[in-house]
C-alpha cells in the first residue's frame, strides 16, 4: 500500500510525504500507521478520526484533518490530508 500525505495552506503544498507499507498488517493498520510515521516526521500530535473522517475515507481513500481533529494543538496549516496512492 502507498499513502500521500500532504500539509496544505492556502491551498499550496507546503510539506508532503509518501509512505510505502509492505507488511501483513490490516488495511485500518496500515493507514494508521502511515499517519503516525507522517506525524512524527512534521512533529505533530497524531489527529483524532471524526466520524466525517472515517465516511470521508471509506467514501473517497482520501481524508483531510482540520484543526478540529488536532485536540490541544494549534495548527500552522488548513489541514493535514492522507490519501491512498495504491492498494495491495
Amino acid at each position: 500500500m502507498r499513502l500521500w500525505g500532504k500539509m496544505i495552506r492556502d491551498n499550496h503544498i507546503l510539506m508532503n510525504m509518501t509512505i510505502t507499507d509492505e507488511s501483513e498488517e490490516t488495511r485500518t493498520h496500515k493507514v494508521l500507521h502511515a499517519l503516525e510515521q507522517i506525524c512524527h516526521e512534521w512533529d505533530l500530535s497524531v489527529p483524532i478520526w471524526l466520524d466525517s473522517n472515517i465516511r470521508d475515507f471509506q467514501r473517497t481513500k482520501k481524508v483531510r484533518f482540520t484543526q478540529d481533529s488536532f485536540v490541544g494543538e494549534e495548527i500552522s496549516f488548513d489541514f493535514l490530508e492522507l490519501q491512498v496512492l495504491e492498494e495491495d
